[in-house]
């Protein structure tokens, strides 16, 4: 047994370093402060920005702001409200059966007749073959 020695050398067992998050962390960046330790601080110019888009957003609004033209989309003649409801009255159907009877909902047939419907010409020749009646202008 004389020759098995033992080995009085500490083993020292540590942790992972810290990651670069954790050197930042709040709590490690006091505790770096209590012991004296040198701390660098550096701003990045552009952090958490995403600088492509803000770049050309202030030309774009711009060009917003000077714009003075007045968009809208197109919408049902009056002549057509007219024509459609005289139709749909002299049918004696509501509104929900006309709907049905070319394959559309309600709710267009209501926006046809409130004007608020964007004129669609497949939805105006099925009502004008359903109704019997020229909606559209002279062909």
């Amino acid at each position: 047994m004389s020759g098995i020695t033992q080995d009085w050398e500490p083993v020292v067992i540590r942790k992972k370093a810290p990651t670069a998050a954790a050197r930042k962390d709040e709590k490690a960046v006091n505790a770096a402060r209590r012991s004296g330790a040198e701390i660098e601080t550096v701003r990045k110019a552009v952090a958490g920005t995403n600088r492509a888009a803000s770049s050309s957003t202030t030309l774009n609004t711009r060009k917003l702001d000077e714009d003075t033209e007045n968009l809208s989309h197109e919408k049902v003649p009056t002549e057509l409200k007219k024509a459609l409801m005289q139709g749909r009255m002299d049918k004696k159907l509501t509104q929900s059966q006309l709907a049905q009877l070319i394959n559309e909902k309600p709710q267009i047939i209501q926006e046809y007749e409130s004007g608020k419907a964007i004129p669609n010409q497949q939805i105006i020749s099925k009502l004008e073959r359903a109704l019997g009646v020229k909606l559209r202008g002279k062909k």
